[in-house]
């Protein structure tokens, strides 16, 4: 694995950080059979559910047979891209991590203000540090949730517009340092209602499987996983109707109420600036200021010697460079200085 294999005897590291997502929600875990007159399945008094999600699946096709990797999962529901590089990159450096995932901004974009240069220096920071300290990073641009939440064209393109610009600086980080990047933006999964789980926020089941499967391809072309991809086919049923209306009536009405404090009223500005941009035929103002702002982040957070992607990192996966200076299996070159504000000019 990333940083030489594990000495023997001991377990790779496999360190998971971000929002619910990577915490599992969508993917409960399988329920054991209930025993004749017991009581609630450990971990779901008071209504709380247990969730597997895309890193123990990922974790158990990463080891040769007889091998053997140590999941640690920080992930943590509501986490902002702060929360990552603050005290989650702190716990996962104490564990030397031979690979770490980081999936987080979801929740940047869905609060207000949001500061694309704030979220762009966090994703930095924490990819940085641990590339350096000899992890391979696993990253993942996601799709904009207004697709699935039906709501009106004036709500869902200021949020669109904050999820590309998310994306796009994960990409070219992603590039940066080297991660392994699995593309879900616009992958045909997302027209796939069974992907989503009954809050048509975070992934189902079938969801959680394909981006583990997505991961191990990636780390397995770089010879860094050794055992079977996950299995594409869920283990459990998916979620029945009647699951959306349960979720709507607990859960998806605290959430509501939750982002009506700290997303609506900005919400309803952004709102009301693109319906008047629509009327007057000047929306591409919006979307270029966005380009300049996401651009300019890049900008403030790249190195003099190491540039953002002119091509796409799903095509390009660069492990990181050896300590030693020496290049891994299948390194692509560092880019020439020049080519920096070339790279960046591919979001104009």
């Amino acid at each position: 694995m990333a940083g030489g294999a594990a000495p023997r005897g001991e377990a790779d590291r496999f360190v998971a950080l971000g929002d619910s997502l990577t915490e599992g929600l969508g993917d409960p875990l399988p329920r054991p059979p209930r025993r004749e007159g017991g009581g609630p399945f450990r971990g779901e008094r008071d209504g709380q559910r247990r969730w597997r999600g895309f890193a123990p699946l990922l974790a158990a096709g990463l080891p040769a047979p007889g091998g053997a990797v140590r999941l640690v999962n920080l992930a943590r529901s509501g986490a902002r891209s702060a929360d990552v590089a603050g005290a989650q990159l702190a716990a996962a450096r104490t564990h030397r991590p031979h690979v770490a995932s980081v999936i987080v901004g979801g929740n940047d974009t869905l609060r207000s203000p949001f500061d694309i240069a704030r979220t762009a220096r966090d994703l930095d920071a924490v990819m940085a540090t641990l590339t350096a300290e000899g992890a391979v990073v696993l990253t993942a641009c996601l799709p904009d949730p207004g697709r699935m939440l039906r709501l009106p064209r004036a709500v869902t393109a200021p949020l669109a517009r904050r999820m590309r610009a998310l994306n796009d600086v994960v990409h070219h980080l992603s590039w940066r340092h080297g991660a392994v990047h699995a593309h879900l933006a616009d992958h045909p999964c997302v027209a796939d209602r069974a992907a989503w789980s009954v809050d048509r926020l975070h992934p189902s089941e079938a969801g959680h499987r394909l981006l583990a499967r997505e991961f191990h391809a990636g780390l397995a072309a770089r010879g860094l996983a050794a055992g079977a991809p996950p299995s594409a086919v869920p283990d459990q049923p998916p979620p029945r109707a009647s699951a959306s209306a349960w979720w709507l009536a607990t859960r998806g009405t605290r959430w509501v109420a939750a982002r009506s404090t700290d997303l609506l009223p900005g919400l309803l500005r952004l709102a009301a600036a693109e319906t008047r941009h629509r009327v007057a035929g000047t929306r591409e103002t919006l979307e270029r200021a966005s380009r300049d702002a996401t651009r300019a982040a890049l900008r403030a957070t790249a190195p003099p010697a190491v540039a953002p992607p002119a091509v796409h990192p799903a095509a390009v996966h660069p492990p990181p460079v050896h300590p030693a200076g020496e290049a891994r299996r299948g390194e692509v070159p560092t880019p020439r200085p020049e080519e920096r504000e070339k790279a960046l000019g591919r979001l104009d």
